[in-house]
């Protein structure tokens, strides 16, 4: 029997890492989901592909494996197997990290393997993709499958694509905000603190203030610069352990306007995941854990899972959602009418639909007012600076 290392969520959301024993990666994941555990990923201790050593790789382009999977979609509806199709894609992939996945891919499908678990021992591909191409297996329409699949990733691709243009401009302004009072700060102060020393003349209050301030920051920059380095570089480990992540997110959605709007947005997210999944043929519960797990929000996802238990118990989704009081009213009524109706992946696009415009309309609101807010402190900022740097000259000239 073969080592596994196996990341898993408990029914409260805390994940663990246990390395396991086991006959397959298919066996361990399956061992760890009938116990009622969210299984993340499942690999073997020391190996990723072909002997190459387990090691930290980057993410997965999202728009190259999506341009993947719309060729690999369009072999199979030509009647093409499964292995000439992969064969065909691996000879023109460019991108050579995904054909290195792929010629794994390969390489477990031609040893008997399911499709849906070579793509999971890869560790990096989206859960939901190959939660997805299984409902595709059982049901025997993996075409229809992949159609659902690409027709959401092209939606959410989209989404980010706004959400990403609207925040480029308030970006944009913070940045050259800090690097003017950066530069202020420490080059234009002292210059100016160098001028009125050889001048030796009384200096009004806030002068005095501001070049004080000015040299400070010009001595102590080099020292501030690796504290923010450090504070940064110890807040990303601390974000990766439970803890921290639980106080990051809910620090985020306390926040007055941004957090709603991340809330919303996780909300579009989980709906429009959740119907593709059903869509595709997969059990609610199962798929609850499935859209959960891709959530970024830990809020979010320990709510899915501590709904999903309810779900598993014969509580309705409106109901078990209503309880964890993380969805938004609205949406567990629209949810709830899915249910009753029948209609229920309908229903959750409607609901995505609806708050992905909402998060656009918000953020569009919000950076409306933050942009000229931003621009009115930093006025009154430099003015200030400015105003208290030439007082001294002014007062001068008079006498």
């Amino acid at each position: 029997m073969a080592e596994f290392v196996v990341k898993i969520a408990d029914e409260r959301g805390h994940i663990q890492q246990h390395i396991e024993q086991g006959i397959s990666e298919a066996e361990v994941r399956d061992r760890y989901s009938q116990q009622g555990y969210l299984v993340y990923w499942v690999k073997q201790q020391g190996v990723l592909t072909g002997g190459v050593t387990l090691r930290r790789r980057r993410r997965l382009k999202q728009a190259t494996f999506l341009v993947f999977n719309q060729q690999f979609l369009t072999l199979v509806r030509a009647g093409l197997p499964i292995l000439n199709a992969l064969e065909l894609l691996i000879k023109r992939q460019k991108d050579a990290q995904l054909k290195q996945i792929l010629e794994n891919v390969r390489d477990r499908v031609r040893g008997g393997e399911l499709l849906s678990d070579a793509f999971a021992a890869q560790g990096i591909i989206p859960k939901i993709y190959t939660t997805t191409l299984l409902a595709g297996e059982k049901s025997g329409a993996i075409d229809e499958v992949l159609t659902r699949y690409i027709g959401f990733q092209r939606l959410a691709m989209t989404f980010r694509k706004k959400l990403f243009v609207s925040l480029i401009y308030p970006t944009l302004l913070v940045s050259v905000v800090l690097i003017m009072v950066t530069f202020l700060f420490t080059y234009v102060v002292p210059k100016f603190a160098d001028l009125f020393n050889s001048l030796d003349a009384k200096l009004p209050a806030i002068t005095v203030f501001m070049l004080a301030v000015g040299q400070n920051a010009q001595k102590y920059a080099p020292f501030v610069l690796i504290g923010l380095v450090v504070a940064g570089f110890v807040l990303w480990r601390w974000k990766d352990t439970d803890r921290g992540a639980d106080q990051i997110d809910r620090a985020i959605l306390s926040l007055p306007l941004l957090g709603e709007i991340r809330l919303k947005h996780q909300v579009a997210s989980f709906s429009r995941m959740l119907s593709t999944l059903l869509q595709g043929g997969l059990p609610l519960v199962p798929a609850m854990e499935t859209a959960g797990s891709s959530m970024s929000s830990r809020r979010i996802l320990k709510g899915v899972m501590r709904a999903g238990y309810r779900v598993r118990e014969g509580q309705s989704l409106a109901g078990a959602l209503e309880e964890q009081e993380i969805f938004p009213e609205l949406a567990v009524e629209m949810i709830e009418v899915g249910e009753s109706t029948g209609a229920l992946p309908a229903m959750l696009n409607s609901v995505a639909e609806f708050y992905e415009e909402d998060v656009q309309t918000a953020l569009g609101a919000s950076m409306a007012l933050i942009e000229p807010l931003i621009l009115i402190i930093m006025a009154i900022f430099v003015g200030g600076v400015l105003i208290s740097l030439y007082l001294p000259i002014f007062t001068l000239g008079v006498h």
